[in-house]
């Protein structure tokens, strides 16, 4: 009886340590890299659907467009400077310019940019994409000194065909993982601390900021003369602002510099070109849209409008323009 009494006792204090100690294994992932390689919700009755539709949730479109100012810079050295259309302001001659001379011809104008494309987002740490562009802008005469390096026209319009790369430097998720790191050092025991923490992390944070890198080709569809020409690929560097109106719709501003570079080919059998370098200083703005993974829910007599489970798979209950876990203010 003795040896019983102690059986159970010391079956009672591992029940009572079970439930009131807490798990030491609940907050260990603290950059939330399981939490994204490992979504347990399903969002179909099929292995071949669920996979899908979480693929699905990946990709967004997206439309932008904005305003830009090129410089550009010419290094000019020929052998024959009387071909080329300069004009000098004071004498209407190029008499003062020598073979071998060289001269940094620059000017400047402003571009309209405007594009659209896909992205597709990996576990929220790197988004890879690609689309298409069309650009409008003036393009005024080269000068330096008293000369003025003229093309034929004063407009452009370029299309281009892009990729892009994008290091995700902070979100929502990672704002949730660095609040973690932040309330470690204080006690599960230390209630003011950890209800604090949870309200923080519970709070919504709409803002997303990420580093990209955009590069592909140009295609005069009308150029400033037509004796330019592109045989160099470009590439941009950007910093884009993102803030969500709701889980699948989102605007951003990115503003950014993009380095091309022409080539200007004299003659019908030129034995001498000119490299004009670009760079184009842009501020664009835009709107997103994701695919939503989750279906909607269509069950009969079902009115709940935060997402929510039938038989284990994940379903919305509100149009994909509306805050699917909304709080108060936001009914």
């Amino acid at each position: 009886m003795g040896r019983s009494k102690g059986r159970v006792w010391w079956i009672q204090l591992g029940l009572v340590l079970l439930f009131v100690l807490p798990a030491p294994a609940q907050d260990e992932d603290i950059f939330g890299i399981e939490r994204k390689l490992k979504n347990r919700t399903r969002k179909s009755d099929s292995e071949l659907g669920n996979v899908f539709r979480n693929v699905l949730g990946g990709f967004s479109f997206e439309v932008g467009g904005g305003v830009g100012y090129h410089t550009n810079s010419m290094s000019f050295a020929s052998m024959d400077p009387t071909t080329y259309p300069i004009t000098s302001v004071i004498t209407e001659t190029v008499s003062d310019i020598n073979q071998g001379d060289t001269l940094g011809f620059r000017g400047g104008n402003l571009g309209f940019p405007f594009q659209m494309g896909i992205k597709l987002n990996l576990v929220d740490l790197i988004e890879i994409g690609g689309g298409y562009g069309r650009e409008w802008g003036n393009m005024d005469a080269l000068r330096v000194e008293d000369f003025r390096f003229n093309f034929g026209s004063n407009t452009y319009t370029f299309d281009k065909l892009y990729g892009s790369v994008g290091l995700i430097l902070y979100d929502a998720g990672k704002r949730q993982s660095f609040l973690n790191l932040k309330y470690r050092k204080y006690a599960g025991s230390n209630h003011y601390m950890q209800s604090e923490r949870k309200l923080r992390m519970e709070q919504d944070y709409p803002w997303r900021f990420l580093v990209d890198a955009e590069f592909g080709q140009l295609f005069l569809r009308q150029a400033y003369d037509g004796r330019l020409n592109i045989d160099k690929p470009f590439y941009s560097i950007g910093f884009r602002i993102e803030r969500e109106f709701s889980e699948y719709t989102k605007m951003f501003v990115r503003p950014s510099v993009t380095f091309r570079e022409f080539t200007y080919i004299q003659g019908m059998e030129p034995t001498e070109v000119q490299q004009i370098k670009q760079q184009l200083f842009t501020v664009q703005l835009g709107v997103a849209l994701r695919l939503p993974a989750t279906k909607r829910c269509k069950v009969p007599g079902c009115g709940v409008v935060m997402k929510h489970l039938h038989n284990g798979v994940e379903y919305r209950g509100s149009s994909i323009w509306n805050m699917q876990h909304r709080k108060v203010g936001q009914w």
